[in-house]
């Protein structure tokens, strides 16, 4: 018998350039992980989430465009959450410098992989977490 591939769950947000969108796509992410009983790893990934958006917000969207945020749950324990900007820039961890600079310090902490991939125009930064379902 063939073993039947599991299709990943996708949720998907757009979010404008505005303050406003970070708090929302952390409520996107929580009703996500919710809906998907993960639950022990929430916190983490919430905080991944909103520096990942601030990230993008602050460094990665230029005036009068976006950035969307996509959760990606795949059937083997694996979440995976990209943030598509269409700002120039390759994002790194650096040391920092007073109340910045700590973003992808977090997240290169607290996930357990993170990169940045191509895109056009652009880039996705992304992060993943092992996960199991359950509170």
């Amino acid at each position: 018998m063939d073993d039947v591939i599991q299709q990943p769950c996708l949720r998907e947000q757009f979010y404008r350039r505005e303050l406003r969108s970070v708090p929302a796509a952390r409520k996107f992410a929580r009703t996500a992980v919710t809906d998907w009983g993960l639950g022990a790893r929430i916190d983490d990934v919430l905080l991944c989430v909103s520096e990942l958006a601030t990230n993008a917000l602050v460094h990665g969207v230029p005036p009068g465009r976006g950035y969307r945020l996509r959760l990606w749950l795949y059937g083997d324990g694996l979440l995976r959450i990209e943030v598509h900007d269409s700002g120039d820039g390759q994002p790194g961890v650096r040391e920092p410098d007073g109340e910045s600079g700590r973003g992808l310090l977090l997240v290169a902490a607290l996930a357990d992989k993170w990169g940045v991939g191509e895109r056009d125009p652009g880039k996705i930064v992304w992060c993943e977490f092992a996960v199991s379902s359950g509170p």
